[in-house]
């Protein structure tokens, strides 16, 4: 990784940090949040999609930063593609669906700009720009596919034990188990042709990269 990479990769560690140290202590002080407690609304910020998303795309960014040039397994690249996939799902689904149920000021609003846009531009234009390529193939795409699902079937079960579900589309007790189901398929669909176009674009890259050598 060149220079130029690993001082972007940085930036994107700084961002995730960043967006998630102040989103924290906000989320445990509203005390109009659906939680009672500043602990349990505190350990709830976890439980979105876009939290894990960023700690995902930040925790694999790091990893980068460190060590640049250490080959990584399969279980790194399966975490390193969904950090880039997630990510870009949390923007597009924020800017596309749930932009327009804000109303944000003061730090509320710069910790939902980094989240929800500073990180998904950095984290989708980090891996377009300096890779590293090599890091996914179809087989890796299969195993991404399971961090997904896994949220899903957790926020699911959860929310039907304490009432809380953390988007609106995600809201059985609003929209009951059948339309919640038909949202996560249309998202599922975007995240599955956004790893087939990664996938392709990675293979290709990598291509254009060996040839230039």
């Amino acid at each position: 990784m060149t220079m130029t990479g690993r001082i972007w990769t940085w930036l994107t560690v700084a961002v995730v940090l960043a967006g998630i140290a102040i989103q924290s202590p906000l989320s445990a002080q509203n005390e109009e949040g659906f939680f009672s407690t500043a602990p349990e609304r505190f350990f709830n910020v976890f439980a979105y999609f876009t939290i894990q998303s960023n700690l995902l795309l930040g925790g694999t960014a790091l990893v980068l930063a460190l060590w640049p040039d250490r080959p990584h397994g399969p279980v790194f690249n399966t975490l390193r593609l969904n950090g880039v996939l997630c990510i870009a799902v949390t923007g597009i689904v924020y800017h596309a669906v749930l932009a327009g149920l804000d109303d944000l000021s003061g730090w509320a609003w710069v910790t939902n700009f980094l989240l929800h846009t500073v990180a998904p531009v950095l984290g989708v234009l980090g891996w377009l720009l300096f890779g590293p390529r090599g890091l996914t193939d179809w087989g890796i795409v299969g195993w991404s596919i399971v961090y997904p699902v896994l949220w899903l079937v957790f926020t699911l079960v959860r929310g039907a034990f304490v009432g809380f579900y953390p988007y609106p589309f995600v809201n059985v007790d609003e929209h009951g188990y059948g339309k919640v189901l038909l949202n996560c398929l249309l998202v599922a669909v975007l995240f599955l042709a956004l790893a087939a176009g990664a996938t392709t674009l990675d293979g290709r890259l990598r291509r254009k990269t060996t040839v230039e050598r």
